[in-house]
């Protein structure tokens, strides 16, 4: 909004729930129809989509059009009332990522353009997977798809080097044994505190909290010890409980939609029946077996991981320092817990006063505090969109800009936000997907970045994150192959 208005001078209106539903008190019975340019989520378009499709658009402009890459598959409810929402439309889809795991996300964009255009799945299937017949996939894709590289630009746009370093480490005793021993529960199929009908997403989540955090694994290793004594309690294996271990871990909810699509089809082809008989004593054998991992994770206290960012950001700031560049880096978790660990453990070791968080809700005191500070300080300007997520977003990369040296932030930073003053990234939980890296790097290696960036990737190679890490890069040369360049 605040680039079209400054740069265009265009009309630009952001629409959310809130404000959506004060023009309907106004009598604006589709707030959607009205003479200027119209922002909203996804998530929210999906839901007003009987709104949508009621309006003639000049044009659609869908940004990060890659989370709309499975729209073709029937359960992708976001896609189909997208899809459907905007057909009658002329389309642009704009994304720097096409492809995350599979050819099969190109084919999913072309059907939001048209469902022609490589005519069925099956053929598609056929002719560009099973056949890998890349040559005829590149010539079919130059009518719809432009493909712009940063070596196409350098004329126009000055982009400054990229450094990626990988800093190993590796976990102390505690945390491997710790490691190794919930890896092997989380590869029983006969344990009742992982699901059935959810047993593939909550094993991921599970995979990822064990290479972020004790404290990520503890918090929820009592909650689904939590479930396990309700369980015991009514003496039913109620598999709807289970939501809540991935509710209260509160992993992004743009991270969990991302992979949702890859294992929907996995977990929902268990049809077993939901509730069964228990076994008592196996049940309490479980419960014990899960408190004895939570009270490992609660010992560990500072995890070497931790150690290894302390030396990262010292290192990183030394050489910001010599550089003449900002002192400022953007950390990136993809667990809450994580990030509310890691501003205390760094608040404890000379960072005080010196962090922002920046997550999925932005509702820390903190961020509450900076919110109303902005607001205040705006109050007389028009700098105030009215959309009360992105004033608070713009605050707090305002807060990061001038008073901060540290962002910790979770997946919902890797999108839409402008740190060209900020030179550094630091993985501490790398994400399972190749493309989420450059997206996040994307965030201060943009237009209007003046000096050498720096992306630091924290790995152990004792854990699963370490084999992914090797998998990332598979995934990104057969990216390469499928577009060229």
């Amino acid at each position: 909004l605040k680039e079209l208005n400054e740069k265009f001078n265009l009309p630009t209106i952001i629409l959310e729930n809130k404000n959506y539903k004060q023009y309907i008190k106004e009598g604006n019975d589709n707030p959607f129809r009205q003479a200027s340019i119209i922002i909203t989520s996804m998530n929210f378009a999906s839901r007003m989509k009987n709104d949508i499709k009621s309006v003639p658009w000049d044009m659609v402009v869908i940004d990060e059009a890659h989370k709309l890459r499975n729209a073709y598959r029937p359960s992708n409810r976001m896609g189909q009332a997208i899809k459907w929402a905007v057909e009658d439309c002329k389309k642009v889809l704009v994304t720097a990522t096409p492809l995350q795991n599979s050819l099969l996300e190109l084919y999913g964009l072309s059907t939001i353009i048209d469902e022609r255009l490589f005519g069925d799945i099956k053929a598609f299937r056929s002719q560009f997977i099973n056949d890998n017949d890349v040559d005829e996939l590149r010539e079919r894709l130059k009518y719809f798809c432009q493909r712009t590289l940063r070596s196409q630009v350098i004329e126009y746009v000055r982009y400054t080097e990229r450094k990626a370093i990988t800093r190993p480490f590796s976990p102390g005793g505690d945390e491997q044994k710790l490691y190794e021993a919930i890896a092997k529960f989380l590869q029983r199929e006969d344990n009742y505190a992982i699901p059935r009908r959810q047993r593939t997403l909550t094993t991921l989540v599970l995979w990822k909290l064990l290479a972020s955090s004790s404290t990520a694994v503890a918090g929820t290793l009592m909650t689904m010890k939590d479930r396990l004594e309700k369980m015991r309690d009514e003496l039913t294996a109620d598999d709807d409980i289970a939501l809540s271990i991935i509710e209260q871990e509160e992993m992004e909810a743009d991270l969990l939609d991302e992979e949702m699509d890859e294992i929907e089809a996995e977990d929902s082809a268990d049809t077993t029946a939901t509730t069964t008989a228990l076994n008592k004593r196996k049940l309490e054998a479980e419960i014990a077996e899960l408190e004895g991992y939570i009270k490992q994770a609660q010992n560990i206290g500072t995890d070497s991981k931790s150690e290894s960012l302390l030396t990262a950001l010292e290192v990183g700031f030394q050489e910001l320092k010599k550089m003449g560049a900002n002192r400022k880096a953007l950390i990136f978790t993809e667990s809450r817990r994580t990030q509310d660990y890691l501003f205390g453990f760094l608040e404890a070791h000379g960072y005080k006063g010196r962090l922002v968080l920046f997550n999925g809700s932005n509702t820390d005191p903190l961020s509450r505090d900076i919110y109303t500070q902005w607001l205040e300080a705006n109050i007389d300007s028009d700098r105030i969109s009215g959309s009360t997520t992105a004033d608070k977003r713009v605050a707090l990369i305002e807060h990061f800009r001038d008073h901060a040296d540290i962002m910790i932030a979770t997946e919902s930073a890797a999108e839409g936000i402008n740190l060209q003053f900020c030179s550094l990234v630091i993985n501490y939980d790398l994400p399972w997907n190749p493309n989420r890296i450059e997206q996040r790097f994307g965030r201060i290696h943009r237009i209007g970045q003046t000096e050498v960036c720096h992306l630091w990737n924290l790995v152990s190679a004792e854990t699963r994150e370490g084999m992914v890490f090797q998998r990332l890069f598979q995934k990104l040369e057969e990216e390469r192959n499928a577009l060229g360049g």
